[in-house]
């Protein structure tokens, strides 16, 4: 697909995270005013909460659905509603529209350089999946040697753990490094002291848009995903080093959990989807996916430390998950357990085949052993006090490409 050109110019740049083919969901506001649903076009937010107040643009005739500081009452519509909406926008912002429509959206938008960016939709549950096979080979690797690398289950199952939707915060954020019970393989006995191995995970999170109550297939699971985010699990190596057995990770994952401000619909990546990697072990019937469920988006991560610039540590691919965001959710149902309206679900940490392609320090680093050399000089092994992480992602379309904006958190120092 090409761009689709609109009567902003700023939408049309080729290097722009927003053009016409993306208008990605969020919330904003200017100065003191209220938080308000917005959707991003080239350097401008349109305000789509006044477009409803004044009726210029309604996504449901009878009810007022972005009068709330989140997109969860939107997205309750469905599939067939989420699409009209998006077309009638895009009919409204795309070159030729009538000058009237113009004039309407000038009226209800804001420069995106004077808005602040807050949670995107309310998260209902959090789940966090193990799902990158190059990360999961390098981290058992680590710890286990290669031959056990990957656990029995691992080609079988996507494994997950249910997160705290209480500590997912928006792009820009600080984090505070994490306290927690640690214990050195030399020592008698743990110690509580701020985490000394604090990291990130790159991944992709993915927002369910309709509940569900029972098992459904890949294809419904497909289908029942609004929207898409850049997502950073931080983690604290050395906390989850103790207390991960028998249960998985607790508190050295709790702290925070960082996604980027805007949410990019299913819709929006049609173009991009591709098929998961080839497998040696087939799976189960209900986990087959009927046609490319992953999308081709290109992600990065840069670390600036407080006094520097930043230095690019890794890239990699979206395309480089075993499992997708669908065969995710629909394991996740295969209990019977019920899926809400703004269910989070974190892909694993995506890394790809080459050491420059790992999305997390302690797999860049090797658990400490191989430290980072940074632009500005220094090292890093896993982030220091200061350093501020900055998660990018895009698709490349024909001319165009579809953008996340940045997925941002500084580390400020553990609270004494």
């Amino acid at each position: 697909m090409a761009l689709r050109r609109s009567w902003l110019d700023s939408a049309n740049a080729p290097d722009c995270d927003f053009p016409l083919n993306n208008l990605p969901f969020g919330v904003f506001s200017v100065g003191d005013s209220d938080l308000r649903c917005g959707v991003a076009i080239g350097d401008r937010i349109v305000d789509a909460t006044g477009l409803e107040a004044a009726g210029l643009l309604r996504a449901d005739p009878q009810a007022d659905v972005l009068d709330a500081p989140f997109w969860n009452d939107f997205m309750e519509l469905g599939p067939a509603a989420w699409s009209r909406y998006r077309a009638a926008l895009t009919a409204m912002l795309a070159e030729g529209a009538d000058e009237a429509l113009q004039d309407h959206i000038i009226t209800h938008s804001v420069q995106m350089t004077r808005a602040a960016l807050h949670m995107p939709f309310r998260v209902s549950e959090y789940t966090d999946f193990y799902s990158g096979r190059h990360h999961a080979t390098n981290v058992g690797t680590m710890f286990r040697g290669a031959e056990n690398a990957l656990p029995p289950n691992w080609l079988h199952i996507p494994i997950g753990y249910n997160g705290r939707a209480s500590s997912v915060v928006v792009s820009g954020t600080p984090v505070t490094r994490p306290h927690g019970q640690i214990k050195g393989q030399d020592d008698a006995a743990p110690r509580f002291a701020p985490s000394a191995r604090f990291d990130i995970e790159l991944e992709i999170g993915a927002i369910v848009g309709q509940a569900s109550d029972g098992l459904i297939s890949v294809a419904q699971a497909f289908d029942n995903i609004f929207g898409y985010v850049v997502l950073n699990d931080w983690s604290a190596r050395d906390i989850q080093a103790w207390e991960y057995q028998p249960l998985g990770p607790f508190q050295a994952k709790a702290t925070a959990t960082t996604i980027s401000p805007w949410i990019v619909t299913a819709e929006a990546l049609v173009p991009f989807r591709t098929s998961t990697p080839a497998r040696e072990t087939p799976l189960l019937d209900y986990l087959t996916e009927p046609g490319p469920m992953l999308y081709d988006i290109t992600l990065e991560v840069g670390l600036t430390p407080e006094q520097g610039t930043e230095t690019v540590i890794t890239r990699t691919n979206y395309a480089e998950m075993y499992y997708s965001a669908a065969q995710q959710l629909a394991h996740h149902t295969s209990s019977g357990c019920p899926m809400r309206v703004g269910d989070l679900l974190g892909s694993g940490t995506i890394s790809g085949p080459e050491k420059h392609n790992r999305g997390s320090l302690l797999e860049l680093s090797w658990g400490g052993t191989e430290p980072l050399t940074l632009d500005s000089g220094g090292t890093r092994s896993f982030v220091e006090d200061g350093d501020t992480l900055t998660l990018r992602g895009h698709a490349q379309g024909d001319g165009y490409r579809v953008g996340f904006g940045a997925c941002t958190g500084t580390v400020l120092p553990a609270r004494r």
